[in-house]
């Protein structure tokens, strides 16, 4: 059962001072028999007080204000966790029955969200690689992988080419991007024939470098089997999400699992760096290592992310987005 060492930092550079700001942080790792939390630790700018929700995804989520003038925020999570091995389900009823029982879901209402399949232009598109694909005389969980295996073969990780806005006609056009698009695109597949299928963020951590994602948060796709629970497939690694993935929230999409995002006042050009450093305590150990993650500096030399835009917040009232954000937890609880 590997151990992780994780530090996440969020830098938000302004060219004026901003004040105002309101935040909603998701990185609080889930804790349940495949992760155990030894140790998690949040440092924010001005050090504001932190007012922790449940949502109705079972996540922990955060809200804090800052209201005084800042130029730069930086939110540094720092993360100590063990990771059990997934073991995968052994069926014990028919390949038929397994089918038969996905047809029921339907009328399960904590599981109604997770089979949505929205409109888009390229949907019958899609549906038609699906229906081919879909193979009955397979298991449900086979079929997913089969369909992870084609986005994983036909489709190119290019980071730099989408972004969190990216929708999946542009995905399907494109024929690439990175763990999120590949994540949506799945559950799209996924929901068309009817297995509920979830969005879910987190880090991924390779023992040498041989996964794709490292570096910042990862994305991957979930699917429920009745009387087993819920199993991670990640397509932009083409394999079942395993010891080497770390999960903070689960959700319909990216808009239910978003890491950090927030508003403040003023109409300034921001940037935005992000950065993901991992480290395995066994090896560590295992090489007389002494590094301490935990106490290094905040600052990011080398970004693994980055994104530069403009914000014209200057009419929003930063008290009541923050009530409707609050609102909007309290409804979902």
């Amino acid at each position: 059962m590997p151990t992780y060492k994780i530090k996440h930092i969020t830098n938000y550079l302004y060219n004026q001072p901003v004040y105002d700001s309101i935040n909603q942080i998701m990185l609080y790792p889930i804790q349940d028999y495949f992760q155990k939390i030894n140790h998690h630790s949040l440092k924010i700018t001005n050090k504001p007080s932190v007012e922790i929700f449940d949502d109705k995804f079972g996540n922990k989520l955060g809200i804090f204000s800052i209201l005084s003038p800042h130029s730069q925020l930086n939110i540094t999570s720092n993360i100590e966790i063990e990771i059990k091995e997934t073991i995968e389900p052994i069926f014990d009823t028919s390949i038929e029955k397994q089918w038969e029982e996905y047809k029921t879901l339907n009328q399960d209402f904590a599981l109604r969200e997770f089979l949505f399949v929205e409109t888009i232009i390229n949907k019958n598109a899609i549906e038609e690689i699906v229906l081919s694909l879909k193979n009955e005389t397979k298991t449900p969980l086979e079929n997913a992988k089969k369909f992870s295996e084609y986005i994983f073969l036909n489709f190119e990780y290019r980071q730099g080419v989408t972004s969190i806005e990216t929708e999946i006609d542009e995905i399907w056009h494109l024929k690439a991007g990175v763990c999120q698009d590949f994540a949506h695109l799945l559950l799209m597949m996924l929901r068309i024939i009817k297995i509920p299928a979830r969005y879910v963020s987190g880090y991924i951590c390779p023992q040498n470098h041989e996964l794709r994602g490292e570096g910042a948060t990862h994305a991957w796709v979930e699917i429920f089997i009745p009387n087993y629970g819920w199993i991670g497939l990640d397509p932009t690694n083409n394999c079942i999400a395993s010891d080497k993935h770390v999960r903070l929230a689960t959700g319909r999409s990216f808009a239910d699992c978003t890491p950090v995002k927030g508003i403040f006042k003023g109409n300034l050009q921001h940037r935005l760096e992000v950065s993901v450093i991992v480290e395995n305590v066994d090896n560590i150990q295992q090489n007389s290592y002494s590094k301490n993650l935990f106490q290094e500096s905040n600052i990011i030399t080398n970004p693994s992310f980055v994104s530069v835009s403009i914000s014209d917040n200057s009419n929003e009232n930063s008290y009541l987005v923050h009530k409707q954000i609050q609102q909007q937890i309290q409804m979902q609880q």
